[in-house]
């Protein structure tokens, strides 16, 4: 029990400083080679913060722990959108953009169903994401960063006319910038493998199964960079980076995580659990997109009911 103790806590101190050190050195790399920021937010911040999701999916598909793969991915989902959204508006109202609204969040709801689809169809009948359905995923995946990109230089080019303003900061040394990736990498890598070795004891331990310790314990130890992100983002009244990091990541999570975790290995869950659970994150999509509609925000009476909800499920599922 204390190692397993030991390998949860340091698996996830290596996955959040490993990340946090990937975006810093990877930021400074952009701002050095002049790449524009939004480029940066749209692949840097979303792939560093979605790093340990990453880590804990792959490692869990390589070594054959599939639950866990695809738990920690529909948990971390549940835990952006109900918990990183929740505590944000906690702190101040959480408004919502037109284009989040008109392309972003139906988006990802579309994805979320297309998950489901995939999980009950093309597997002779047993609930399972295979490696067709992996490439699937990639290949929307890789579309949507294109006409993401696409989208980004156009909305560039109509502040194109604004003088620039002179940075005084200097830029970062090459060499760090380098290093400071190259160890984030390592970080976010170790902490994967101890992570989800902490994760498989825990269940053997208490007889609990390997997709709802993917759902609970890791996917809340692998959302942290979110959950920090986003609530320092709303602090600062910076409501842009507060949603998008969460869609963002989200949309990261189902294309590209669970994507290239399928296509490694296919993932069988083990029976039919992971369709409830995909449903209920379905519903969770659902309510967060009427509300942010109808409101234009997440205010704070949303949050605090968004924060219960996640609250009854992981109860649930703890009783499950």
């Amino acid at each position: 029990m204390i190692w397993m103790i030991v390998f949860l806590i340091v698996g996830f101190i290596l996955l959040v400083k490993g990340a946090d050190l990937f975006v810093d050195g990877a930021c400074d790399l952009s701002e050095r080679l002049k790449i524009p920021a939004y480029i940066v937010g749209l692949t840097v911040v979303a792939f560093g913060t979605s790093l340990p999701e990453a880590a804990v999916s792959v490692t869990a598909s390589i070594q054959g722990s599939n639950a866990i793969a695809i738990g920690n991915v529909i948990g971390s989902n549940m835990f952006n959108t109900l918990m990183v959204l929740g505590v944000s508006a906690l702190f101040a109202p959480v408004a919502v953009k037109k284009n989040i609204l008109k392309r972003d969040l139906p988006f990802c709801l579309g994805i979320t169903v297309l998950m489901l689809v995939l999980i009950l169809t093309l597997n002779g009948g047993v609930p399972a994401l295979t490696r067709l359905d992996g490439i699937i995923l990639l290949i929307i995946f890789a579309a949507f960063m294109t006409t993401s990109v696409i989208a980004g230089k156009k909305e560039a080019k109509l502040i194109a006319g604004a003088p620039a303003e002179k940075q005084e900061k200097k830029d970062s040394p090459l060499w760090k910038c380098l290093l400071l990736i190259v160890i984030g990498l390592a970080g976010v890598i170790a902490g994967g493998q101890l992570t989800v070795k902490g994760a498989v004891m825990m269940a053997e331990m208490f007889g609990m199964s390997e997709t709802v310790i993917g759902l609970t314990v890791v996917a809340i130890g692998t959302s942290l960079p979110e959950l920090v992100t986003s609530v320092v983002a709303a602090r600062k009244h910076q409501n842009d980076i507060a949603v998008g990091n969460v869609i963002g990541s989200n949309i990261f999570n189902i294309l590209f995580i669970l994507g290239i975790s399928s296509a490694i290995s296919v993932i069988n869950p083990g029976g039919f659990a992971v369709v409830i659970d995909t449903c209920v994150l379905i519903g969770i999509m659902a309510f967060t997109y009427v509300v942010a509609l109808a409101k234009k925000q997440i205010g704070r009476a949303a949050g605090v009911i968004m924060i219960l909800m996640y609250a009854a499920y992981t109860a649930y599922l703890l009783i499950r």
